[in-house]
């Protein structure tokens, strides 16, 4: 399970240039963010799909759908979650995101 992260979930405003700094170029630091963004996106939908599955009934009785509220509390759980591109640009600004540039090796 994923952990709730220590990360503030309201947009902050970073400053390009620090952006810019690892990589050399403010559009290459986005890539590598948006990448990263989509992994961490990717996983937490497995995730959650993976925990919801765990309610999935044959029988669709309506009653039953509103009474889980354990399924409720862990979809809530994952709404309050900050934001993938937020993690992402956490982590890039804390350099902890491993990434290399593909060159071109034409000769």
């Amino acid at each position: 399970m994923i952990k709730k992260p220590n990360v503030n979930s309201s947009i902050v405003t970073h400053d390009t240039d620090k952006l810019a700094a690892p990589t050399g170029n403010l559009y290459e630091s986005v890539v590598v963010i948006s990448k990263r963004a989509r992994q961490i996106s990717v996983n937490l939908k497995e995730e959650l799909n993976g925990k919801l599955a765990e309610f999935a009934t044959t029988v669709d009785n309506l009653e039953e759908v509103f009474e889980n509220r354990e399924q409720i509390e862990i979809s809530k759980f994952y709404e309050r979650m900050p934001k993938p591109t937020i993690l992402a640009t956490d982590e890039f600004v804390n350099e902890e995101i491993m990434y290399r540039r593909v060159e071109d090796t034409e000769g």
